[in-house]
């Protein structure tokens, strides 16, 4: 069947859309402009901008700046978007302007088609109403914090307790099992394999505290610092009333950043939360190592430990086991290290 398409305008002209996505004239020109790469936007940050333009939304509702009609329809489309009912309506990749004001225009887009679409009628404006008080600028480092402190909390942390209560199991478990403890991969002094086992569970107990002494400057917005950092177009009070609705939907005490140069600046919040999971990434590489070198062989190598036959480990020898899911763990970690 050939694909339909409509036409959109921005301030440049006009663009063909395909006429069932909800995106608009610059998210067309991105999609086009920057055929690199296949990694697309995260949807994490794209539920974090659909948190933060419905907080955006509630705040311009609560100034007087935004009628009820207009409101009510943006608050709609945003929490289809941070449900993930819209995902097919984000086609950009991560390679763009450094602000990520296509991304950011992709969103306000998509946000007033299907507002308009709830309406029945085209009400809403991508910059003028879900746009409103709020820039490229001050948006995206704002969804990258809102993003990555939900993510650590409500993600990775209960992964984290998940995989310490299965350590703290082991060790108890191999608490009298004397083996050879290693130095330079040769014999040293004996040791437990429970206490093998529980150097593993305290570097992730300390990974943790590490991560959450980040969260911290997560918290602090830059919402309402528009372009520059001087909240030029957003009301008095916005940035206060925008971080308490992104406090209130998120359920994270979020507040406004005291300074919004440096928020708009400076990402040396995320520099310091990415260098937590830096740690934890190399913790558990480590880790996975460590149960590669004691399973190696098993007959020809230490094979100290016994790991389980999760998928079949060669196409050529029958009945080899491979540490896979330590093998992805370790890639997995050199992703984040970056």
């Amino acid at each position: 069947m050939e694909e339909t398409y409509r036409v959109e305008r921005d301030s440049m002209g006009e663009m063909r859309v395909p006429a069932d996505r909800y995106w608009g004239a610059q998210t067309q020109r991105s999609h086009e402009n920057f055929r690199i790469g296949t990694e697309r936007m995260p949807e994490e940050l794209l539920r974090a901008f659909g948190i933060l333009k419905q907080a955006a939304a509630m705040a311009n509702h609560q100034l007087g700046r935004l009628d009820d009609r207009r409101f009510e329809a943006i608050c709609a489309a945003c929490q289809e978007i941070t449900a993930g009912k819209l995902a097919d309506h984000f086609p950009l990749v991560v390679w763009q302007t450094g602000s990520g004001t296509q991304t950011n225009m992709n969103v306000n887009e998509v946000v007033a088609h299907r507002g308009n679409e709830l309406l029945g009628e085209d009400l809403l404006h991508p910059n003028d109403h879900v746009n409103m008080s709020q820039s490229s600028n001050d948006t995206f480092p704002t969804a990258m914090h809102i993003a990555a402190a939900v993510e650590i909390e409500d993600r990775l942390f209960p992964a984290l307790d998940g995989l310490t209560a299965t350590l703290e199991r082991l060790e108890r478990e191999n608490a009298d099992v004397v083996k050879s403890g290693r130095t330079h991969l040769q014999d040293a002094v004996p040791i437990t394999l429970g206490q093998e086992i529980s150097g593993w569970r305290a570097s992730l107990e300390r990974d943790k505290v590490l991560l959450r002494a980040a969260l911290p400057g997560l918290w602090e917005l830059a919402l309402g610092g528009t372009a520059v950092g001087t909240g030029l177009n957003a009301p008095p009070g916005f940035a206060q009333a925008a971080a308490e609705q992104v406090s209130r939907l998120t359920g994270k005490p979020f507040v406004t950043a005291p300074n919004k140069f440096h928020a708009l600046t400076s990402l040396d919040e995320l520099v310091f939360a990415h260098g937590g999971l830096k740690a934890l990434a190399a913790d558990l590489m480590k880790m996975a190592n460590d149960v590669r070198w004691l399973s190696s062989g098993p007959r020809c190598g230490l094979g100290e430990l016994r790991i389980p036959a999760n998928e079949p480990g060669s196409s050529i020898m029958p009945g080899k086991v491979n540490p896979t899911q330590c093998e992805a763990v370790t890639m997995v970690a050199v992703q984040v290290m970056g």
